[in-house]
């Protein structure tokens, strides 16, 4: 099993355009084969105080694949690339971390 945390950090403004696209394509996310659980969170300030804070116009999105060939068929699918299209105006960076339980 892998976990993938992707931290998108959104344009001024960038926030519903980019909600909205990622809700057209999480059902097709969650239909593939070896896609357990994919969803977009937001910061929940002030709940722990060791919490270090996430920038402004920050979505973490938390994803859980079988194995890296579910993963990596993921990353080409159509509906991926259709949906990095549409929210390239909103997105002004992506950082990745792919990461296996201990």
């Amino acid at each position: 099993m892998l976990h993938v945390i992707a931290t998108v950090t959104l344009a001024e403004g960038g926030f519903e355009p980019w909600s909205r696209a990622f809700a057209e394509v999480r059902p097709a996310v969650l239909a593939e084969d070896g896609c357990e659980a994919y969803e977009a969170t937001l910061e929940q300030p002030g709940v722990l105080g060791a919490q270090s804070p996430l920038p402004p116009d920050t979505v973490v999105i938390v994803e859980r694949w079988r194995d890296a060939a579910a993963l990596q068929a993921h990353s080409t699918a159509p509906h991926m690339t259709a949906y990095r299209a549409a929210v390239k105006p909103y997105v002004k960076g992506v950082a990745i971390h792919v990461l296996r339980p201990l």
